[in-house]
């Protein structure tokens, strides 16, 4: 097994809602609720899930854009943030972020040379090195420097302005990107080319990718790993192959049945799920998707279920009660889930 890059341990945040007279706090949004896994050197991570799942939340937590309430993210051994370990200045040197709205995510007053050389003077680096880097970069994701130094984010197109955001993102020369839903607002000739351009930068430069999106088959096709999130919890991560071949818990497998076929005798005629999430402000007792589970029982709405391993060598892990032997549900046995 590979050391963890990253290790991410008990990672909470909760946004206050404020209301009344004195607009105090009424209420609580569990975005993220105690999340836990690891990011290996190398390997890229995917995270999955329906909107409001906390998947970007997560993202900007690990970034330390949002401060988390409570947990833990632990980069390459040192924590970050804490006295002992690795500041949040230097984790962003190590850790890039590129964001889903291209245009917003860039200023609008600064041409692409500056935006991309903007990080590394900004960490030390002299004006002529970092403006060299960011021609250099501009290169390497596909545009031509002589062409699009002088250019500002407004007359560019989607697919341009996303590799001039990870153009910028590698401008530190980071060892971890994390691609929040980064192809999602492109038309799929352009998507095609952008992934294909990650996996090649991924290569070239030895990066290792949290990876989230929408797109149950992109996340096939770039992943190592799946995790798996239902309402700001994890339920169920592990390779690749086991999760899409193999899903244990039941709303992995309504997102995967929920996939568009190409093939008449695997489209789906009736929804896999029904209802929508329940509020985060208040959300359900013990398991979360008991409310629209198909195997729910009384032990699911009592009690939470933990996350437990159910291949050799963590290779599939889920937190499902018919996944524990003892657990109650009338379905639990050593080997796990029912096919």
């Amino acid at each position: 097994m590979r050391a963890p890059l990253l290790h991410v341990s008990g990672l909470k945040k909760y946004f206050p809602i404020k209301g009344g007279v004195l607009n105090r706090t009424v209420a609580q949004v569990q975005a993220v609720d105690f999340v836990d896994f690891d990011v290996a050197r190398g390997e890229t991570l995917g995270i999955v899930g329906e909107s409001g799942c906390g998947k970007s939340t997560t993202a900007r937590l690990l970034m330390h854009l949002i401060r988390p309430d409570s947990g833990a993210v632990v980069f390459d051994g040192m924590e970050v943030g804490s006295r002992e370990g690795i500041a949040v200045h230097d984790m962003r040197k190590r850790m890039q972020m590129v964001f889903q709205d291209s245009y917003s995510s860039l200023n609008p007053r600064l041409p692409v040379e500056g935006s991309i050389a903007f990080g590394p003077m900004v960490h030390g680096l002299g004006q002529t090195a970092a403006r060299a880097r960011a021609r250099d970069l501009l290169a390497k994701v596909g545009l031509d420097p002589n062409l699009f130094i002088r250019r500002y984010p407004h007359e560019l197109s989607g697919g341009q302005r996303q590799r001039v955001n990870i153009a910028r993102a590698l401008a530190l020369e980071p060892e971890v990107l994390i691609l929040d839903e980064a192809v999602s607002a492109l038309d799929k000739s352009v998507e095609a080319q952008v992934l294909n351009l990650l996996m090649d930068l991924k290569r070239e430069f030895d990066l290792t990718f949290v990876f989230i999106s929408h797109d149950l088959n992109v996340v096939r096709y770039v992943s190592d790993r799946v995790l798996v999130m239902y309402l700001g919890k994890v339920v169920e991560i592990g390779d690749v192959d086991a999760i899409y071949e193999s899903p244990r818990h039941p709303y992995t497998r309504a997102l995967l049945s929920a996939m568009p076929s190409m093939d008449p005798d695997r489209r789906t005629d009736a929804p896999p799920l029904t209802g929508d999430p329940p509020n985060p402000i208040n959300p359900p007792s013990g398991c979360r998707f008991h409310t629209r589970c198909p195997f729910a029982e009384k032990v699911c709405e009592l009690k939470a279920p933990a996350l437990r391993s159910i291949r050799a060598g963590g290779a599939q892990s889920v937190a499902c009660h018919m996944a524990e032997a003892g657990s109650g549900h009338s379905k639990s046995s050593a080997e796990g889930l029912p096919a």
